[in-house]
């Protein structure tokens, strides 16, 4: 995918939230995430990170890798492959954003 937003990691601005997840701690959150994995087409998802730690790897154009931190937000580009490990304790969920839709029908 070229996609700047992408490889930098950056939500672009005319998204919405179209669900999310419950909070997940490192024993409550599925072992997918553990794993290389991909956000659908077209669907954004974005990390937010309650309590503890939480290492993020992403393959764009660069391969990336953060630790995140209580309080952090990290977007996720569609189909781009990813995991997330928990360090130590740690609380997060993730939301899945979409174009907004524009009119009313």
């Amino acid at each position: 995918m070229d996609c700047v937003l992408c490889d930098r990691l950056e939500l672009p601005a005319d998204l919405e939230v179209v669900r999310a997840t419950d909070t997940w701690d490192e024993r409550t959150m599925p072992a997918g995430l553990r794993r290389v994995h991909r956000v659908a087409a077209e669907t954004w998802g974005r990390i937010r990170v309650e309590a503890g730690t939480l290492r993020f790897r992403a393959q764009t154009c660069s391969a990336v890798e953060v630790v995140l931190r209580a309080g952090a937000v990290q977007a996720i580009p569609p189909d781009v492959e990813h995991d997330v490990e928990p360090m130590g304790a740690v609380r997060f969920c993730v939301e899945f954003l979409r174009p907004a839709q524009s009119g009313l029908g």
